[in-house]
C-alpha cells in the first residue's frame, strides 16, 4: 500500500437512522481495502437552556455520554463488519458548521459518506443541502452517497470496486486489521 494512501481518511456522519449501518459499512469495506483510517463524526445538537444552569450541564453530560455509548457501539459494528477501527469525533453545535469545521481541521479527510433514507421520507439534510450549494465545505472534497435500500450484499459488492480503484497498488493484501482501543 502507498503511503500517501495511508495519510488518507474517509470521514462518515453518525447518526441514529436506521440507514446509517449502510453508509458505515460501505466507508468501513472502502477503509479497510485502501488503508485509510476511518473517522466517524457524531454532532451532538445544542439543547434547550433549561432555567438552571445545573440542569442545562446535566442536559449536555447525558447527552455527550449518549453519543459517547453510540460511536462505541457503531464502532464495534464497523470491526465486527470490516475489521477496522473507527475513531470517533465528537462535536457539540449544529452538524453542518461542525461538519465543515471538521473538514476544514483535517485536510487528510478526501472522502465524505453520507446515509440517504429510502422513499418516502426523502435523502435527509446534508444529502438535500449537497443539491442547493457546491458542497459541504470551502475545499473540495468528494461525497458518496449510500442509499438505505441497499442490502449488505450490495452494499460490498460496490464497495470493493472502488477501493481497488482507489488503490494505486490494488495486488496487495489488504492490511491487517487492527483491534479496536481499550
Amino acid at each position: 500500500m502507498s503511503k500517501d494512501l495511508q495519510a488518507f481518511s474517509c470521514l462518515v456522519i453518525a447518526d441514529e437512522s436506521e440507514e446509517f449501518p449502510d453508509a458505515l459499512i460501505y466507508a468501513g469495506l472502502l477503509c479497510r481495502y485502501t488503508g485509510w483510517r476511518l473517522l466517524m463524526l457524531r454532532v451532538i445538537e445544542p439543547s434547550d437552556p433549561a432555567p438552571w444552569a445545573s440542569i442545562t450541564e446535566e442536559m449536555r453530560r447525558q447527552a455527550r455520554d449518549a453519543a459517547e455509548s453510540l460511536t462505541q457501539r457503531f464502532a464495534a459494528e464497523a470491526w465486527a463488519e470490516c475489521g477496522v477501527t473507527a475513531e470517533p469525533i465528537l462535536r457539540e453545535g449544529d452538524l453542518k458548521p461542525e461538519l465543515r469545521k471538521v473538514l476544514m481541521e483535517d485536510s487528510t479527510i478526501k472522502l465524505v459518506v453520507l446515509a440517504a433514507a429510502s422513499p418516502p421520507s426523502g435523502p435527509g439534510p446534508l444529502i438535500a443541502q449537497l443539491g442547493k450549494t457546491g458542497g459541504l465545505a470551502p475545499r473540495p472534497v468528494p461525497v458518496v452517497v449510500v442509499p438505505g435500500a441497499l442490502t449488505r450484499d450490495e452494499i460490498r459488492a460496490i464497495a470493493l470496486p472502488m477501493a481497488a480503484a482507489v488503490s494505486v497498488e490494488s495486488e496487495e493484501e489488504p492490511p491487517a486489521p487492527q483491534p479496536p482501543p481499550a
